[in-house]
């Protein structure tokens, strides 16, 4: 059985980690994209303040950026008690950081517009369960504000775009999303990509696939086919970090597809900036933490 001690200080060290260090693939990513921009360059120099900045996170155990986001919880795990217990952490943990100021106060309410003060609210956090099939695992992702506000969906066939029901069309979809975002979602951004589903399910299996590490190659090869092409040719666009031009506009496109009705054909993209805030764990019996996923 799970110990509520052990369980809420393994639940906040993995929300403080997210929340203050960038992981490590993301991390080598921007620094091969550094290489890649021309020297003496503004997309160069952007690059540079973004590594700066992060290593400054990473060393005082500050915040990557002022937007600490909105948490959303994957948890896998048996049916039991322990769902409770867990849910118990993360609301604590959440009231625990944002005092500390580790977190922003990132939750209003949208009728009476008051901030609640403690990142708790109606619907927040978001916390989905899932079924586990050995060991308990929890992942955490904070999504700022600016990188939710260009995320988007698009109901396929798009004639405005040219975009049939097929992965041409999909791939017509993603690229009209990146160029629309423009720096607006602090580029160079990493794409989570939904084919299918409904309205509901294709933001959250969308916003799923970020938790996928960037070094790591889509199962599907036609997938990674199409994740290769969109990232290719959205760097293509010019937009590069922050919108200020270069060679930089994506580190990587994480794909994924869900059954949909045969009336509907979504096609679902969720923007995260370069602060790309998440982390998982997996926790023994006793609820503290086993490894780092």
């Amino acid at each position: 059985m799970m110990n509520e001690i052990h369980l809420l200080s393994s639940v906040t060290e993995l929300m403080e980690k997210a929340c203050t260090m960038l992981p490590d693939d993301v991390h080598a990513a921007l620094s091969r994209a550094l290489e890649t921009e021309q020297e003496g360059s503004i997309a160069r120099d952007t690059l540079k303040t973004i590594l700066q900045s992060a290593r400054l996170s990473r060393e005082r155990g500050i915040p990557l950026c002022q937007d600490t986001g909105v948490p959303l919880i994957i948890v896998r795990t048996f049916p039991g008690p322990a769902m409770f217990a867990i849910e118990t952490a993360v609301v604590e943990g959440l009231r625990q950081l944002t005092e500390r100021g580790i977190l922003r106060q990132n939750c209003v309410d949208p009728v009476t517009g008051r901030n609640t003060g403690d990142n708790i609210g109606e619907h927040v956090p978001q916390i989905h369960f899932l079924p586990a099939r050995e060991a308990t695992s929890i992942g955490v992702m904070f999504k700022g504000g600016g990188s939710e506000n260009v995320s988007t969906q698009y109901a396929l066939p798009h004639t405005g775009l040219g975009a049939d029901r097929d992965l041409d069309g999909v791939r017509k979809c993603v690229l009209d999303a990146a160029f629309q975002a423009q720096g607006k979602g602090c580029s160079p951004g990493i794409l989570g990509i939904c084919i299918g589903g409904d309205r509901a399910s294709g933001y959250l299996i969308a916003k799923e696939t970020l938790f996928r590490r960037l070094d790591e190659r889509n199962p599907s090869p036609v997938l990674a086919k199409l994740e290769d092409a969109i990232v290719g040719q959205a760097n293509s666009l010019g937009i590069g970090p922050m919108g200020l031009g270069g060679s930089t506009t994506l580190l990587g496109a994480r794909v994924a597809s869900a059954g949909r009705h045969p009336a509907c054909y979504f096609v679902t993209v969720s923007y995260s900036c370069w602060a790309t805030r998440r982390a998982r764990i997996e926790l023994d019996e006793k609820g503290r933490i086993r490894r780092w996923l």
